[in-house]
């Protein structure tokens, strides 16, 4: 089998089931792609591919869908990258720039990617509440504001502001702050408000 046909067929198949989302049979990928070749020779080439695991077959009836082998072929050999432009670079490094916090950072580098590809870009966080606290930071803003940041197993910062009725010390700052440390390390996140109550009660 021509090894170059492959790996066209390949990307074919890789690039028709993103768009898609459903498997790719032969005759597809004959109608929409210029592979010049005819529907069996396209099927001869799938075979092969599937048996050296670079696709599979759902199941009997369906087409054929890229495996994490034949992602990775798509993404070592058979995607062409272009370097940026220094123009490129500039703009992208300015975009970012005014982000503060992890989330901006994220939604800003999303929309980033988003523009650039001119496709969809979805972002998917750790799941918090299945995370557990590593550690909670008060940072004294104003005597009567206080920065919350609480810092989760994942690495995920969450932080909030939080308005005071009345001027709070820095040393009893310290002292909240090791009594919700010593409270909340450690839980998962699902837990904490519980644990946070029983520490304004005592």
């Amino acid at each position: 089998m021509n090894q170059d046909r492959r790996l066209a067929v390949l990307r074919a198949i890789v690039e028709d089931y993103v768009a898609t989302h459903e498997p790719v049979g032969s005759r597809a990928l004959v109608d929409r792609h210029h592979l010049n070749v005819s529907s069996a020779t396209v099927r001869n080439d799938m075979a092969a591919l599937e048996d050296e695991g670079f696709i599979a077959q759902p199941h009997t009836s369906a087409g054929r869908i890229p495996t994490d082998k034949g992602y990775r072929l798509f993404v070592d050999r058979l995607t062409e990258v272009r370097a940026l432009s220094t123009p490129e670079r500039r703009a992208i490094q300015n975009f970012l720039d005014g982000a503060f916090d992890l989330d901006e950072v994220v939604d800003r580098s999303v929309r980033l990617l988003a523009q650039l590809t001119k496709q969809v870009a979805i972002v998917q966080y750790p799941s918090l509440p299945r995370s557990s606290v590593r550690h909670v930071e008060l940072v004294a803003l104003l005597p009567t504001r206080v920065m919350v940041v609480v810092i989760a197993s994942t690495g995920r910062i969450e932080q909030r502001t939080v308005e005071l009725i009345v001027p709070i010390s820095e040393d009893t700052l310290a002292s909240v702050r090791r009594a919700i440390n010593n409270a909340v390390q450690g839980l998962r996140m699902v837990d904490v408000p519980d644990a946070i109550v029983d520490v304004a009660k005592e």
